[in-house]
């Protein structure tokens, strides 16, 4: 197999549709297989991407919070089994332990919607001690009890941040640069905050989004201006690399640099929840310390994690039984979701060996001259949660079906619903699925009734 010449092809397909703007990079041991850079990184079309590139790496930002907690184990300055109000006594959190929060197991509430608001209140962009204040003035409670179910909370890394800032002594930034990012030959690396620090840095790709037909910064989209309140935090993301920098953690993790074996396979061990089951979201994945655990059948453990923010998305991929890494990093957000998603599966696939088809597209799904009749009927006002993205309302446009939706940042905006059955239909920003039955739509196995 030409795995080269594979992901090469398939990256200019999905530019050339859409669906990736970027780079990537395949190495096997230790060795680039294949690397490049498709499309632009800047809103004017004039710079284009670069292989070395830095890109917000978003939630794969999460292992190396995580690599921090183990450091400060290491130096005998906490325990994985210390409870989170050993650190800051005054939240209102008791019974959730350091491991609960690396293994998103803690039960706490989003920050968020919060921290958002805080910022627009006060006409700041709060640093990353307001997740602190946030778990202690909200009022907010715990989802769940602590260690009873896997929920994946990015809460939790923030308090990790918090964390290792108090038992260090010194800024979260500075903790990880010194003893992360230089150590392991990540010269390019560091936590960034350029919406609040209004500093550019060099060969930055710029997040992008799609607004009617054309890509634009996220910050100037009404839906998605929260990019600016919340760039004070860090723990959850806020980790601009490039895919080199990426190879040189995966091999500095693989000579022990920086964590000892011991400490990697603590944080590479599926974490369990009190009723002896693994913790993860129901599929074959377990999650362990900031890395999301797979037995693959072809080449034995795979650890990963993916990152997505408003025009960004990212996956790094270990496969450790192979001596395979694998960087995709995306600066605008795919045209068509569905064949987003399946362009960052196929690249995987092919870091396995493994074969891949075309990727899709809504096209390729919709029933073409569909019976409309009973659509005037799915129409009307349906059910929200506060707490989740939500079709607010059904309405007709110009005999298309169209959603509103209204997201937990109470952002909204409207869009095309696709018809895939008789009475199922999809979006291409979104490849969730619906069902529509009486007065009702069926969604992620959840039935919403209509007011």
């Amino acid at each position: 197999m030409d795995k080269h010449s594979l992901m090469q092809n398939l990256a200019r397909e999905a530019n050339e549709k859409g669906l990736f703007t970027g780079a990537w990079l395949f190495a096997e041991n230790g060795e680039i297989v294949s690397q490049g850079a498709v499309g632009f990184r800047d809103a004017a079309d004039t710079l284009p991407v670069q292989p070395e590139s830095v890109f917000d790496l978003a939630s794969v930002s999460k292992n190396f919070t995580a690599s921090a907690i183990m450091l400060l184990r290491r130096r005998g300055l906490l325990s994985l089994e210390d409870e989170l109000t050993e650190f800051f006594p005054e939240l209102p959190f008791p019974g959730v332990t350091v491991r609960h929060l690396l293994t998103h197991t803690s039960g706490l509430p989003d920050y968020m919607k919060w921290v958002d608001r805080l910022a627009r209140r006060e006409g700041t962009i709060p640093p990353n001690s307001a997740v602190i204040r946030f778990l202690k003035e909200s009022g907010a409670k715990a989802r769940f009890t602590p260690g009873e179910k896997f929920e994946y909370c990015n809460t939790a890394y923030c308090v990790l941040a918090e964390i290792v800032a108090k038992l260090s002594g010194e800024k979260f930034e500075d903790f990880m640069r010194d003893n992360i990012f230089e150590p392991a030959g990540m010269h390019a690396t560091r936590i960034r905050h350029p919406r609040k620090e209004g500093a550019d840095f060099p060969n930055y790709a710029r997040a992008m989004v799609p607004i009617d037909g054309k890509f634009v910064l996220p910050e100037d989209a009404d839906r998605y201006d929260y990019v600016t309140t919340l760039d004070g935090a860090v723990g959850d993301g806020y980790v601009y690399a490039s895919a080199p920098d990426l190879l040189a953690w995966d091999q500095a993790l693989r000579a022990g640099t920086v964590l000892t074996q011991e400490e990697q396979e603590l944080m590479i061990t599926p974490a369990t929840l009190k009723n002896g089951e693994r913790a993860s979201d129901g599929d074959d994945y377990g999650y362990g310390f900031g890395w999301y655990i797979f037995e693959s059948p072809e080449i034995g453990r795979v650890i990963s994690h993916s990152g997505g923010w408003p025009g960004v998305s990212t996956w790094y991929g270990r496969y450790l039984d192979k001596n395979r890494v694998l960087a995709i990093l995306s600066c605008r957000d795919a045209v068509d979701a569905r064949g987003g998603d399946a362009f960052f599966q196929s690249m995987s696939a092919i870091g396995r060996g493994v074969e891949t088809k075309p990727l899709p597209s809504v096209e390729d799904l919709v029933v073409k001259d569909p019976d409309k009749s009973a659509w005037p009927s799915f129409c009307g006002r349906y059910e929200t949660d506060p707490d989740d993205d939500c079709i607010e309302e059904v309405y007709m446009k110009d005999g298309e079906l169209y959603a509103k939706i209204v997201t937990d940042m109470e952002c909204r905006y409207d869009l095309r619903l696709w018809p895939i059955g008789e009475n199922s239909f999809t979006f291409r920003e979104d490849d969730t699925e619906i069902e529509f039955g009486k007065n009702c739509f069926v969604c992620d196995g959840e039935t919403v009734k209509k007011l």
